[in-house]
């Protein structure tokens, strides 16, 4: 029996969109947790799992990138209307190459998986969404979308439609789960309480030796 076919390479997207008004404004992805930034650290866990690269959701000047590898992708759509614009900036940028399907990461969650992509797509199907969950928590910015959804996404944002989980909720999501412990994968950091914490979970996980975000079974 032949071995299965190897999964299409997938787009990696972070998202830097948010005001972090919490921290202070600016760009939280470019804040440092032990010396480096989130946004390092972010594409340090994803680029790894994605064959096609990654690519930065961000509006604004692109040079505060700078380094970044791969293209800075502004809103599609007018008036900033939060991730789902991200998504669909992703999503059309992954479809005009022909690749088929884009995961999409927070810009502020540096215990990402290491397994994050393969258990997605095994969760998921050609046609539907497929979206991390830790403890009882679903992440909805933390997802497979195959790019055959940008359409339908474009017309829900024009619309006037802003909500993630409604939209998902219309194409047959899949879940895959993590464990929470010891870090939360998904954790992302919205204050400097959560900053400090990450800093605390970053020790642990180095005098432990564990990086943190790895599956249950890894």
């Amino acid at each position: 029996m032949p071995p299965p076919a190897a999964s299409p390479p997938v787009l990696g997207l972070i998202l830097a969109g948010g005001q972090a008004r919490r921290m202070g404004g600016g760009d939280k992805p470019l804040l440092r947790l032990g010396g480096r930034t989130l946004l390092e650290r972010v594409g340090e866990r994803l680029g790894p799992q994605c064959g096609a690269g990654l690519a930065l959701s961000a509006n604004g000047d692109p040079a505060r990138f700078a380094g970044f590898p791969g293209p800075i992708l502004p809103d599609p759509v007018p008036d900033q209307p939060g991730p789902l614009a991200g998504i669909l900036a992703g999503l059309e940028h992954a479809a005009a190459r022909g690749i088929p399907r884009v995961v999409s990461v927070s810009g502020d969650a540096p215990f990402l998986p290491e397994d994050l992509v393969a258990r997605l797509q095994a969760a998921g199907s050609e046609v539907g969404i497929a979206l991390a969950a830790s403890g009882t928590r679903q992440h909805f910015t933390i997802a497979l979308w195959p790019t055959a959804l940008r359409d339908d996404l474009r017309h829900y944002l024009e619309r006037g439609e802003r909500r993630v989980g409604a939209f998902i909720d219309r194409h047959r999501p899949a879940a895959a789960s993590w464990p929470v412990e010891p870090v939360d994968p998904f954790l992302n950091l919205n204050t400097p309480e959560d900053l400090a914490a990450a800093e605390v979970a970053l020790l642990r996980s180095e005098a432990s030796g564990r990086g943190g975000g790895r599956s249950a079974g890894a």
